[in-house]
């Protein structure tokens, strides 16, 4: 290493040791932002872009948007979402699929937001509250749509009347005739044995074989 070189260096290590203190005096004077936690719960502000936990976005009349189209299921790299759909009648007679259950497994969910990105009608999105802590795993599957359902929903299909007729066929039915393996067991038993003739008949025969003599 030449003279030149040797010196370069200690003005490098100079200069960044500068740069650093500088650094550190402008923290020292800087106000604190450290959060006390949970006592500030009531003054505590969450970023809008935070992503606590996946919940259904409701109207003012209390109706989502979900139309359990199932995008956000495939879109899904861990399986998370599970959407089950049953089939409903409009109030025109015709028929459509409507979402039954959005079920949210929020303790498997990785936050990466493609679900959202991949809904059509913009129906979920993630709040900001970060206070899911429990102590059970169960608790973390959550059922997003919990609210009761909208007067003017749709009616669930009946179901047909011919899935009834088998049922009251078989209630009207008369019972079985007994089988003859079912006789009852009177039928079976051995007859009875006819009783001997009385004796007294045979007196009479001797007698007359006697006057004969």
């Amino acid at each position: 290493m030449s003279i030149k070189e040797y010196f370069s260096s200690i003005f490098t290590g100079v200069g960044s040791l500068l740069k650093g203190m500088a650094v550190t005096g402008r923290e020292l004077v800087t106000r604190k932002v450290t959060e006390q936690y949970p006592e500030n719960r009531a003054t505590l502000q969450i970023p809008e872009r935070f992503r606590g936990t996946l919940q259904f976005v409701y109207d003012e009349e209390g109706r989502h948007r979900c139309i359990a189209c199932g995008s956000c299921e495939r879109a899904c790299p861990n399986g998370t979402i599970t959407v089950t759909k049953r089939m409903v009648e409009m109030p025109d007679g015709k028929k459509k699929m409507k979402l039954d259950k959005y079920i949210y497994d929020l303790g498997s969910c990785t936050f990466c937001d493609q679900c959202v990105q991949a809904c059509p009608t913009a129906a979920i999105e993630f709040s900001n509250d970060f206070e899911q802590a429990v102590f059970r795993r169960e608790a973390l599957v959550k059922q997003l749509n919990d609210r009761p359902e909208h007067p003017d929903s749709p009616v669930p299909l009946a179901k047909p009347a011919a899935a009834a007729k088998p049922a009251a066929a078989a209630a009207a039915k008369p019972a079985a005739k007994p089988t003859a393996a079912a006789k009852p067991a009177a039928a079976d038993a051995p007859k009875p044995v006819a009783a001997p003739k009385p004796q007294q008949d045979e007196a009479p025969k001797q007698e007359n074989n006697e006057n004969k003599e």
